[in-house]
């Protein structure tokens, strides 16, 4: 281990868990081009200069069109794997170690692929993901929320009927303000999921307000929430969620990018954790932008002057808050604490800005 690291070093040599990012939305330009080049003839580019302007949003809406015509180039069950492989291979230089994947049946179903063949290949491609990466891959199925009643009802089928191995979670997606409409069915559905012994883990308060994290934890149970960075406009949300300790994925450069957020210096995160929230730091669709798992941690380093200690807190949170046994958790806890340990012991008493 080299003593006294660079903050970029130390960034790398961290060990991380990524609990917030979508499988079509993990594609890196490689994959994408390999899938659009494998399927031509769709709107996605089959060139890497016109894919990176593709990738450039004007709005949330515009971003889910753009995330569509990617989704429609996962045609096959090879497609389904390539996108897991790719990930996996993209996570390694990142020091991060496990992932939580958001997978959404409902797209799969959409272009006639059966959920055996579905489970199939996210089976071969996690064991493939360990076995060639040593990433660990787990997966949360999510509900498309604009699709209402049949994407609900087709989504828990699956998780009910044909689960991966590695499947964990039952969550949600997608633009939240159409979610009120489908309210009874997509209570119904994570009733349903958590019966089953998966965990709720929903989007909630991206785009909209309080009262959506409100209806994540009161009508589906969340046990970790996607996002959450609307809650501070409700005093009384905020003393629930500072109490009950549950956690807020939080995905920074994502919500700029989506114009949830004006810039990255503007992102609340500094006052969530002034608030005594649980945050991890996640990527969401990192390539789409142009973002990394580390890439996160750099940009709050950068942004809002955080040292090696806060950066290793949230690496310990995002392994807490993770669906890993607790025999891998404590072993990557004692990891990071072996590496925090070891750069503190270079300069005793010194204490870093943002720690």
């Amino acid at each position: 281990m080299v003593v006294g690291m660079t903050l970029d070093a130390f960034i790398d040599a961290l060990p991380k868990v990524e609990l917030h990012v979508h499988l079509v939305g993990s594609a890196s330009v490689p994959t994408v081009l390999e899938l659009s080049r494998r399927h031509p003839g769709s709107e996605v580019p089959t060139s890497e200069e016109e894919l990176r302007r593709f990738y450039t949003f004007t709005d949330f809406p515009h971003f889910a069109q753009v995330y569509g015509a990617v989704n429609s180039l996962v045609r096959e069950p090879e497609d389904v794997a390539t996108l897991v492989l790719g990930l996996a291979r993209d996570l390694v230089p990142q020091g991060v170690r496990y992932a939580e994947l958001q997978v959404t049946p409902y797209a799969h179903h959409m272009v006639g692929l059966p959920m055996r063949a579905v489970t199939e290949a996210l089976d071969v491609a996690s064991s493939r993901s360990l076995s060639e990466y040593g990433v660990e891959m787990a997966y949360i199925f999510d509900i498309p929320g604009e699709y209402g009643e049949e994407a609900a009802k087709v989504t828990l089928e699956h998780a009910l009927r044909e689960p991966p191995a590695a499947l964990v979670g039952f969550g949600i997606g997608g633009i939240e303000q159409e979610r009120p409409k489908y309210r009874d069915a997509y209570r119904s559905a994570f009733s349903a999921a958590r019966a089953a012994g998966l965990h709720s883990v929903p989007h909630g308060g991206e785009m909209s307000g309080p009262e959506t994290i409100w209806e994540v934890i009161d009508g589906y149970g969340a046990e970790r929430i996607g996002h959450g960075i609307n809650c501070l406009s409700d005093p009384r949300l905020v003393a629930h969620l500072r109490e009950t300790q549950l956690p807020l994925d939080v995905c920074p450069t994502s919500n700029v990018c989506t114009g949830q957020v004006a810039g990255i210096e503007d992102h609340p995160l500094p006052r969530l954790l002034e608030e005594g929230l649980f945050v991890t730091l996640n990527s969401d669709d990192p390539p789409m932008f142009a973002t990394t798992t580390a890439a996160e941690y750099r940009a709050v380093a950068r942004a809002f002057g955080f040292g090696k200690e806060r950066l290793a807190e949230f690496a310990r949170n995002g392994v807490r808050a993770s669906y890993l046994s607790e025999e891998r958790k404590r072993l990557l806890i004692e990891e990071i604490d072996a590496l925090t340990g070891q750069e503190a012991a270079q300069a005793p008493g010194a204490q870093e800005p943002g720690a």
